[in-house]
């Protein structure tokens, strides 16, 4: 009987399939086709991917946050109409309505997209009273920029609360 050390030599050999015990027609069919095939010489570039501009990301993030807040998803989950309708009880006529009033956890299409416009009108209220505290720019731009930020943020703060009161009726009162 062979020592323990020579049989756990034999065992290894035996298992790796790279060992000279293969078999010949085996190892003929493996290694022919590779000896006269030559892999191609292919002059392939990695493709170089360039950062896109500041700009670029600026109105991409600017038009996701619009999409979020104007309510896409609730848009194309529920399917509301575009606008909604009321008849007048006193005339009988119908008349177009854009706000659902009186829900609060529903909305018309255009509702979501008006109100979704102020808040980005008062974010680029705030971005552009940031562009005129820009110390190299001339007195004249930077008072236009901060004429125009303070005017951005009060139109869609006064829109912002009367869509709410027409939203919410006595609503802060």
């Amino acid at each position: 009987m062979a020592p323990k050390s020579e049989q756990s030599q034999s065992f290894s050999t035996q298992a790796d399939p790279s060992s000279s015990s293969m078999d010949p027609l085996f190892h003929i069919l493996k290694t022919l086709p590779y000896s006269i095939l030559r892999p191609p010489r292919l002059r392939l570039k990695l493709p170089s991917f360039a950062l896109p501009s500041a700009m670029t990301v600026f109105a991409l993030v600017l038009l996701t946050y619009f999409m979020v807040v104007s309510g896409i998803v609730y848009d194309v989950i529920v399917e509301p109409p575009g606008i909604g309708s009321t008849q007048d009880p006193t005339t009988g006529s119908v008349r177009p309505v854009v706000f659902l009033s009186g829900r609060v956890n529903g909305q018309y299409i255009i509702e979501g997209l008006s109100s979704g416009f102020m808040f980005v009108l008062g974010g680029m209220g705030i971005v552009l009273l940031d562009l005129a505290l820009d110390k190299n720019r001339a007195k004249s731009v930077k008072v236009s920029y901060a004429s125009a930020g303070i005017s951005s943020l009060i139109i869609a703060y006064v829109m912002s609360m009367l869509f709410i009161r027409i939203k919410i009726p006595g609503y802060m009162r």
